[in-house]
Protein backbone atom coordinates (compact mmCIF):
# COMPACT_ATOMS: atom_id res chain seq x y z
CA UNK A 1 0.00 0.00 0.00
CA UNK A 2 1.67 3.68 -0.97
CA UNK A 3 1.87 5.90 1.71
CA UNK A 4 2.40 9.56 0.49
CA UNK A 5 4.10 10.78 3.93
CA UNK A 6 6.49 8.25 3.90
CA UNK A 7 7.28 8.67 -0.03
CA UNK A 8 7.80 12.02 0.88
CA UNK A 9 9.91 11.98 3.81
CA UNK A 10 11.97 9.39 1.35
CA UNK A 11 12.06 11.66 -1.58
CA UNK A 12 13.37 14.64 0.88
CA UNK A 13 15.99 12.94 2.99
CA UNK A 14 17.49 10.96 -0.36
CA UNK A 15 17.37 13.72 -2.51
CA UNK A 16 19.30 16.27 0.16
CA UNK A 17 21.87 13.51 0.65
CA UNK A 18 22.12 12.66 -3.23
CA UNK A 19 22.38 16.75 -4.40
CA UNK A 20 25.62 17.51 -3.06
CA UNK A 21 26.92 13.66 -4.37
CA UNK A 22 29.20 12.74 -7.59
CA UNK A 23 25.76 11.68 -9.71
CA UNK A 24 25.06 15.47 -10.34
CA UNK A 25 28.63 16.35 -11.32
CA UNK A 26 28.78 13.23 -13.73
CA UNK A 27 25.16 14.18 -15.09
CA UNK A 28 26.09 17.57 -15.11
CA UNK A 29 28.86 16.47 -17.14
CA UNK A 30 27.41 14.00 -19.56
CA UNK A 31 24.70 16.80 -20.21
CA UNK A 32 26.82 19.27 -21.42
CA UNK A 33 28.03 17.24 -24.08
CA UNK A 34 25.45 15.01 -24.78
CA UNK A 35 21.71 15.35 -25.54
CA UNK A 36 20.21 15.72 -22.22
CA UNK A 37 17.20 12.56 -22.89
CA UNK A 38 19.29 10.20 -23.79
CA UNK A 39 21.72 11.25 -20.76
CA UNK A 40 18.67 10.72 -18.38
CA UNK A 41 16.88 7.57 -19.36
CA UNK A 42 20.54 5.92 -18.60
CA UNK A 43 20.72 7.28 -15.56
CA UNK A 44 17.46 7.04 -14.77
CA UNK A 45 16.86 3.04 -15.38
CA UNK A 46 20.34 2.73 -13.24
CA UNK A 47 18.59 4.47 -10.11
CA UNK A 48 16.04 2.25 -10.26
CA UNK A 49 17.88 -0.59 -10.36
CA UNK A 50 19.62 0.54 -7.27
CA UNK A 51 16.57 1.50 -5.65
CA UNK A 52 14.82 -2.18 -6.15
CA UNK A 53 18.42 -3.56 -4.86
CA UNK A 54 18.09 -0.90 -1.61
CA UNK A 55 14.68 -1.95 -0.78
CA UNK A 56 15.03 -5.77 -1.31
CA UNK A 57 17.87 -4.90 1.33
CA UNK A 58 15.89 -2.97 3.66
CA UNK A 59 13.19 -5.78 3.53
CA UNK A 60 15.34 -8.04 4.92
CA UNK A 61 16.84 -5.61 7.59
CA UNK A 62 12.66 -6.20 8.79
CA UNK A 63 13.23 -9.65 9.90
CA UNK A 64 15.30 -8.84 13.02
CA UNK A 65 13.81 -7.71 15.78
CA UNK A 66 11.96 -4.20 16.30
CA UNK A 67 14.08 -2.41 19.05
CA UNK A 68 17.77 -3.88 17.49
CA UNK A 69 16.42 -3.16 14.31
CA UNK A 70 15.43 0.56 15.61
CA UNK A 71 19.03 0.59 16.86
CA UNK A 72 20.82 -0.32 13.54
CA UNK A 73 18.62 2.10 11.18
CA UNK A 74 19.82 4.52 13.95
CA UNK A 75 23.61 4.09 13.52
CA UNK A 76 23.49 4.22 10.13
CA UNK A 77 21.54 7.27 9.54
CA UNK A 78 24.55 8.60 12.08
CA UNK A 79 27.15 6.88 9.90
CA UNK A 80 25.38 8.50 6.46
CA UNK A 81 25.25 12.13 8.57
CA UNK A 82 29.04 11.72 9.77
CA UNK A 83 29.70 10.57 6.08
CA UNK A 84 28.23 13.68 4.01
CA UNK A 85 29.74 15.76 7.23
CA UNK A 86 33.33 15.13 5.93
CA UNK A 87 32.87 14.47 2.32
CA UNK A 88 35.10 16.37 0.10
CA UNK A 89 33.60 18.85 -2.54
CA UNK A 90 36.12 20.26 -4.26
CA UNK A 91 36.93 17.09 -6.28
CA UNK A 92 35.28 16.60 -10.14
CA UNK A 93 34.54 13.45 -11.06
CA UNK A 94 35.59 12.27 -14.60
CA UNK A 95 33.22 11.24 -16.94
CA UNK A 96 34.64 9.00 -19.68
CA UNK A 97 32.51 10.43 -22.70
CA UNK A 98 31.42 7.67 -25.33
CA UNK A 99 32.28 8.28 -29.23
CA UNK A 100 29.51 7.36 -30.53
CA UNK A 101 26.38 10.02 -29.65
CA UNK A 102 23.56 7.82 -30.70
CA UNK A 103 20.48 6.94 -27.56
CA UNK A 104 22.35 3.46 -27.11
CA UNK A 105 25.74 4.69 -26.13
CA UNK A 106 24.75 7.98 -24.50
CA UNK A 107 21.84 6.28 -22.53
CA UNK A 108 24.25 3.49 -22.33
CA UNK A 109 26.98 5.03 -20.54
CA UNK A 110 24.77 7.20 -18.11
CA UNK A 111 23.33 4.00 -17.09
CA UNK A 112 26.62 2.33 -16.53
CA UNK A 113 28.13 5.06 -14.85
CA UNK A 114 25.57 5.82 -12.25
CA UNK A 115 25.62 1.60 -11.88
CA UNK A 116 29.15 1.45 -10.96
CA UNK A 117 29.15 5.07 -9.31
CA UNK A 118 26.13 4.36 -6.85
CA UNK A 119 26.39 0.75 -5.66
CA UNK A 120 26.93 0.74 -1.92
CA UNK A 121 26.67 5.04 -2.06
CA UNK A 122 25.05 6.75 0.76
CA UNK A 123 21.74 7.43 -0.83
CA UNK A 124 21.57 3.32 -1.38
CA UNK A 125 22.49 2.75 2.46
CA UNK A 126 19.58 5.58 3.31
CA UNK A 127 16.91 4.12 1.10
CA UNK A 128 17.39 0.68 2.69
CA UNK A 129 17.39 2.56 5.88
CA UNK A 130 14.24 4.14 4.85
CA UNK A 131 12.60 0.79 4.06
CA UNK A 132 13.47 -1.12 7.08
CA UNK A 133 12.02 1.63 9.30
CA UNK A 134 8.84 2.30 7.58
CA UNK A 135 8.02 -1.80 6.29
CA UNK A 136 6.72 -0.16 3.66
CA UNK A 137 9.29 -0.98 -0.14
CA UNK A 138 6.43 0.89 -2.27
CA UNK A 139 6.39 4.41 -0.80
CA UNK A 140 10.09 4.40 0.10
CA UNK A 141 11.05 3.03 -3.58
CA UNK A 142 8.97 5.21 -5.73
CA UNK A 143 10.07 8.34 -2.91
CA UNK A 144 13.72 7.39 -3.59
CA UNK A 145 13.33 7.04 -7.18
CA UNK A 146 11.63 10.39 -7.65
CA UNK A 147 14.29 12.26 -5.71
CA UNK A 148 17.14 10.51 -7.34
CA UNK A 149 15.49 11.20 -10.95
CA UNK A 150 14.93 14.94 -9.50
CA UNK A 151 18.39 15.34 -8.48
CA UNK A 152 19.68 13.82 -11.94
CA UNK A 153 17.09 15.91 -13.91
CA UNK A 154 18.93 19.02 -11.91
CA UNK A 155 22.28 17.96 -12.55
CA UNK A 156 21.57 17.08 -16.33
CA UNK A 157 19.68 20.26 -17.38
CA UNK A 158 21.13 23.14 -14.71
CA UNK A 159 23.35 22.01 -11.60
CA UNK A 160 25.61 24.77 -12.48
CA UNK A 161 23.09 27.35 -12.11
CA UNK A 162 22.02 25.97 -9.28
CA UNK A 163 25.26 25.60 -7.62
CA UNK A 164 26.13 29.27 -8.04
CA UNK A 165 23.09 30.41 -5.59
CA UNK A 166 23.10 27.80 -3.36
CA UNK A 167 26.59 26.48 -1.63
CA UNK A 168 27.09 23.29 -1.79
CA UNK A 169 28.11 23.08 1.76
CA UNK A 170 24.95 24.26 2.86
CA UNK A 171 22.89 21.49 1.22
CA UNK A 172 25.36 18.92 3.18
CA UNK A 173 24.61 20.43 5.86
CA UNK A 174 21.18 20.49 5.47
CA UNK A 175 20.75 16.46 4.69
CA UNK A 176 23.36 15.75 7.08
CA UNK A 177 20.78 17.41 10.20
CA UNK A 178 17.89 15.78 8.45
CA UNK A 179 20.17 12.39 8.62
CA UNK A 180 20.61 13.17 12.19
CA UNK A 181 17.49 14.13 13.31
CA UNK A 182 16.32 10.53 11.69
CA UNK A 183 18.62 8.67 13.99
CA UNK A 184 17.95 10.76 16.42
CA UNK A 185 14.04 9.14 16.02
CA UNK A 186 15.53 5.82 15.25
CA UNK A 187 17.48 5.90 18.47
CA UNK A 188 14.45 6.84 21.09
CA UNK A 189 12.16 3.96 19.18
CA UNK A 190 14.40 1.58 20.02
CA UNK A 191 15.02 2.67 23.87
CA UNK A 192 11.26 3.23 24.36
CA UNK A 193 10.45 0.47 22.14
Amino acid sequence: MFTLSVAAVTFGVVFLAELPDKTALAGLLLGTRFRASYVFVGVAAAFVVHVALAVAAGSVLTLLPQRPLQAVVGTLFLLGAFLLLRKRHDEEEQVRAPADTSFWKVSGAGFMLILVAEFGDLTQIMTANLAARYEDPLSVGIGAVLALWAVAGIGILGGRALMRRVPLRLITRIAATVMLIMATLSFWEAITG
